[in-house]
C-alpha cells in the first residue's frame, strides 16, 4: 500500500512497532488496523536516494487493503497473494463450500482429516523417494501433489498458505535478530 507519513507518524511507528500514517484529509495520525485489526508490524525502514521517500517493510495481520485484498494495487486482483497458490486456495475453498459432485477435493474433505493427513503422508514419502532418484520432473510432480493436499488440509482447518508464510517469516526474523516475534 502507499501512505503518507509525517515526522510524528514516523516517531510513533518507531516507538510502537506498528505502522502509523498521517491522514491529510482528516488531519490526524492513524495506525494501520486500529479499527479493522489488520495491523502492519514494522520490520525495516529504508530511505530512498533522494531522502524523501521511505520504504517500510512490515508483516500484515490480515489484508493490507481496506477492500479486503492483499494489496491496494491492481484492482482486478481478488485472489490472496502467492500467485497461483492463492488462486488454488480460493478454488479449494469454493469446492469445500459447494461440495460439487465429481470433485476430488470435496470427496477428500468429506473423508475427514484422517484421510487428508494420510494423503499428506503418502505424498511426502513420494517426494522423498523422487528426490532419491534425482528425477526433477518427478520431484516437481510429487511436490505439487503434496502441496495440494497440504492446502486442502489448511482450508479444511480454516487456515491458509499465508499463515505458513507468516510463520516462516517470523522464524527467519527471530533467527536474524535473536528476538522472538511479538
Amino acid at each position: 500500500m502507499l501512505g503518507y507519513m509525517n515526522a510524528e507518524a514516523l516517531a510513533k511507528t518507531l516507538s510502537t512497532g506498528l505502522v502509523t500514517f498521517y491522514s491529510r484529509s482528516r488531519q490526524c495520525l492513524w495506525t494501520k488496523g486500529e479499527e479493522s485489526g489488520n495491523t502492519l508490524t514494522l520490520h525495516d525502514i529504508r530511505l530512498d536516494c533522494d531522502n524523501d521517500t521511505l520504504l517500510i517493510q512490515a508483516s500484515p495481520a490480515g489484508p493490507t487493503c481496506h477492500l479486503n485484498r492483499t494489496s491496494c494495487f491492481d484492482g482486478s486482483h481478488t485472489e490472496p497473494g502467492f500467485g497461483f497458490i492463492g488462486q488454488l486456495e480460493n478454488i479449494i475453498k469454493q469446492r469445500l463450500d459447494d461440495q460439487p459432485a465429481q470433485s476430488y477435493t470435496a470427496e477428500l474433505a468429506q473423508s475427514g482429516v484422517r484421510r487428508i493427513a494420510q494423503k499428506i503422508g503418502e505424498e511426502g514419502v513420494e517426494v522423498a523417494l523422487a528426490a532419491t532418484t534425482g528425477n526433477r520432473t518427478e520431484i516437481v510432480q510429487e511436490s505439487a501433489d503434496l502441496l495440494f493436499h497440504v492446502l486442502v488440509l489448511l482450508k479444511q482447518q480454516n487456515l491458509s498458505f499465508e499463515d505458513i508464510a507468516t510463520t516462516l517469516q517470523d522464524r527467519h526474523a527471530e533467527k536474524e535478530t535473536g528476538n522472538p516475534p511479538e
